[in-house]
């Protein structure tokens, strides 16, 4: 569930600097460097937010799982044998 927390945090810090970026641009009218600073902090949020995935991945505390959507098997046709490689 942390983890969880962590992610929807980061997201929403993203998202916060991002959202700014745009108002200090429309304020600025282009002009100043304020929109170039919550660009930035918006790149290392976004790369600090997939590192921490990643590690969090390679030490085993998510895992991926298989979404909603479960495919059917495709049909086999008769007199096919199962496990037959395509071009045998």
């Amino acid at each position: 569930m942390a983890i969880k927390i962590f992610i929807i945090v980061g997201l929403l810090l993203i998202l916060y600097s991002l959202g700014s970026a745009l108002v200090f641009l429309v304020k600025d009218h282009g002009e100043g460097d304020r929109t170039v600073k919550r660009l930035t902090w918006r790149i290392a949020l976004s790369l600090a937010l997939f590192l921490a995935l990643w590690g969090a991945y390679q030490m085993g505390w998510i895992e991926p799982k298989s979404g909603p959507v479960h495919w059917p098997e495709p049909p086999q046709q008769a007199g096919q044998p199962a496990d037959d490689a395509a071009g045998e």
